[in-house]
């Protein structure tokens, strides 16, 4: 199994924040890419490399990240023997290839032909995820073989569905319908997904498949990860893994309560 870490943003919403703060309390985070920001004792993408050294299975990780930002994730990765960068060669927001044309680009990049599992760099669980669980399951559905693809899901409140991907599920935790920030009408579930995702190597020619057709879409429908699982999930099954809760650190309010949770709790698992 490979996992690409997708590091290619640039923080719109976050610097945004930093530059309205008066306090001058946060001036030392200006400049970080959200993967790299410290989170307890660690930068907040090194969490997910302490979880991923414990998995003998997975043999590499491919970090894609930009240009402006590229030279500090090289500074990174050098404590980590698995990490390999891949820089999309985009300098602004503006110009960004979105964040399934950036999983496109490391697999085409890297010849990738295996399990993938997916990450988004601005992302973490509660002390209480177990990334080993979340592979045995994944392990399971292989030797079901239903060639099934593994994502998280968490419940939400009523008044949050509209800020994230909710997940409709079958009595199996099959994936029957997806749907991109709905009102609390238009859907009864409150499972959330969170951008982990575990495709299966059958899967991934999909990808392709994917941004083939929406090549003259416009980016929104090429960013947002979750747009892949809602074109992929009726052409080959996808089954859900029940979490707690997630941390999506988007604004500096988010990245504040992470940070004071990890720092309060310790590493990631």
């Amino acid at each position: 199994m490979k996992a690409v870490i997708l590091a290619a943003g640039y923080g719109t919403r976050f610097n945004r924040d930093l530059q309205n703060d008066t306090s001058g309390d946060f001036q030392h985070l200006c400049g970080i890419p959200k993967p790299l920001l410290p989170v307890g004792n660690k930068a907040l993408i090194s969490h997910w490399m302490a979880a991923i050294e414990k998995i003998n299975s997975i043999d590499a990780v491919y970090v894609i990240t930009n240009d402006l930002y590229y030279v500090k994730f090289e500074d990174w990765a050098k404590e980590f023997h698995l990490v390999k960068l891949l820089n999309d060669g985009t300098r602004s927001n503006e110009e960004r290839l979105g964040a399934i044309n950036c999983l496109q680009l490391a697999i085409t990049q890297f010849n990738i032909n295996d399990h993938i599992l997916v990450l988004g760099g601005d992302t973490l669980f509660y002390e209480d995820f177990s990334l080993s669980d979340v592979l045995a399951q994944f392990a399971e559905l292989q030797s079901a073989d239903c060639g099934g693809s593994l994502v998280l899901a968490y419940v939400c409140k009523d008044e949050e569905t509209s800020k994230f991907g909710i997940l409709e599920i079958d009595e199996k935790f099959q994936v029957i319908a997806f749907k991109e920030k709905p009102s609390r009408t238009e859907t009864t579930s409150r499972k959330a997904c969170p951008c982990f995702y575990i495709y299966s190597k059958n899967t991934i020619p999909l990808i392709a498949n994917f941004l083939q057709e929406k090549q003259n879409s416009p980016l929104e429908e090429k960013d947002a990860p979750g747009n892949f699982l809602c074109w992929v999930h009726s052409r080959t099954p996808v089954f859900v893994h029940h979490v707690s809760g997630r941390f999506d650190v988007g604004n500096l309010p988010s990245y504040l309560d992470c940070a004071k949770y990890f720092q309060k709790h310790g590493d990631a698992k």
